[in-house]
């Protein structure tokens, strides 16, 4: 049972009235474990025909799932090969609004707030490889989560990175299409599956979130690009971090106005008459097109999502906005033998696999494809990844690195194998696998997923899953 804070408790009395009841009766539910399909890696239709578990479709994101089962889901051989994202479902809900107001194939996005890959990965599912996306995080250690993240998921278009919001703002301005702010706050939506959440909660630690998230916001609206939009959510139900944030915001910036958030019935719209200001009348529209989504009306957690639109300047258009690639003023790019050795393996290994020899990238020995659309000066700038992780440069050698194998499928690869179950647990062990394949690299595979690299010798596969990600049960 969640022992709640006592103050936290009155305040959502006063806001909920007759609701209250069951919004506190939602804590003895039981948790939900939420699946988000990886489209980068497998149709939905399909995943859903090969998942070890029931699934009920969540109504609020098309490739989202509540998955019913009692083992633990990570261990699946389809989530190491990153088939699916888990994921709790209100928070779904973000990244899938997005979508459905602008649609983000081809699109320049940010996630300026995106450890641990959640939101990030579910944008990149949406934009199909096509555009660019940039993720941040500014704590260096969940800047590492994430970029594993980016990883296990196949993504090529994504740059990871680990900075604090301004120097973000002072590297991108005005740069991007959309830009996601998933903040920080006092986790009130999340008290239910987090107990430390409700822990460190206090009325002062909710004011000291609300003055850190305007700080946020205030670096990150100078990435907006005229015409381009800002997506505000949290997971708390606190009104001084949902709508009196975006109040303030938009006193504050005459230059936006918000868009509504795709509704559905099961969302309620933001409550300005919860903004502490006596002239709310002439934002009160703007505020309901935000929305709140309460766990005693939805099978999720506490969220709360507002999307903003920067109004385009005159004669201005986002997607003709120029973009710089002269990746050698920005980057150290391989010298002339080092990239035919990477061209070298993947003339030999790969099919159907675009690349452009002119976006690699070395930092030492690892070699990096920049994504197209990355225009933008590199100096001072902390990047966990530049793009997609290709390998390392060896002695007279090119040897291809895990990202590389998780952003390839069976048919990009000249040799693949496909794993069955008992295989496939072996392989994440590290064992060598016998099978019939041609010597060389070869794409191993699960269900028609890339698990990562071996290298056939003989008959014999040997194992190239890295020892950091090997299971020991």
């Amino acid at each position: 049972m969640t022992i709640l804070p006592e103050e936290f408790k009155n305040r959502m009395k006063k806001m909920l009235g007759s609701e209250y009841e069951d919004f506190l009766a939602s804590y003895d539910a039981d948790k939900t474990v939420g699946i988000r399909v990886n489209t980068l890696k497998m149709p939905t239709d399909e995943f859903v025909s090969k998942a070890p578990f029931k699934l009920t479709k969540v109504k609020w994101c098309d490739i989202g799932f509540e998955a019913h089962t009692d083992e633990k889901c990570g261990r699946s051989a389809l989530h190491d090969a990153g088939a699916f994202y888990m994921q709790e479902l209100s928070a779904m809900a973000v990244a899938a609004s997005l979508q459905s107001v602008i649609g983000l194939r081809g699109k320049k996005v940010l996630d300026l707030c995106a450890a641990p890959g959640g939101k990030s990965t579910q944008l990149a599912a949406y934009m199909q490889n096509e555009g660019l996306l940039v993720s941040n995080e500014i704590n260096k250690d969940r800047a590492s989560i994430l970029s594993s993240n980016i990883e296990r998921m196949g993504i090529r278009n994504c740059v990871v990175l680990n900075e604090a919001p301004e120097s973000i703002a002072e590297t991108f301005g005005e740069y991007f299409d959309a830009v996601v702010v998933d903040a920080p706050c006092s986790g009130e939506g999340m008290f239910r599956k987090d107990e430390t959440a409700v822990k460190e909660w206090s009325p002062e630690n909710v004011e000291m979130c609300a003055r850190r998230q305007s700080d946020i916001l205030e670096e990150a609206v100078k990435t907006v690009a005229p015409g381009g939009f800002l997506v505000y959510s949290t997971c708390t139900f606190a009104p001084a971090e949902d709508e009196q944030q975006i109040y303030d915001f938009l006193i504050r910036h005459e230059d936006f106005e918000t868009v509504e958030t795709p509704c559905f019935k099961f969302f309620e719209q933001g409550r300005p008459e919860w903004v502490e200001n006596d002239d709310i009348s002439r934002l009160s529209d703007c505020i309901k097109r935000s929305a709140r989504l309460w766990p005693h009306r939805i099978n999720g957690e506490g969220h709360f999502i507002c999307i903003l639109r920067r109004k385009a300047g005159e004669n201005e258009n986002i997607n003709e906005k120029k973009i710089k690639n002269d990746l050698k003023k920005s980057f150290k790019t391989p010298d002339r033998r080092s990239s035919e050795l990477i061209v070298k393996f993947i003339i030999e290994n790969l099919k159907d696999f675009n690349y452009n020899s002119e976006r690699f990238a070395c930092f030492a020995d690892s070699v990096y494809m920049v994504p197209e659309m990355f225009g933008v000066s590199s100096k001072g700038i902390r990047f966990v990844r530049c793009g997609l992780h290709l390998g390392e440069l060896k002695k007279d050698r090119f040897e291809p690195s895990h990202s590389f194998a998780m952003a390839l499928s069976p048919h990009n690869a000249i040799r693949s194998i496909e794993l069955n179950e008992e295989e496939a647990l072996r392989y994440r062990h590290g064992e060598e696998i016998r099978k019939d394949c041609e010597n060389g690299w070869t794409l191993v595979c699960f269900e028609g997923v890339s698990l990562g690299w071996g290298k056939t010798v003989n008959g014999t596969v040997k194992n190239h899953y890295p020892k950091g990600l090997r299971i020991k049960y």
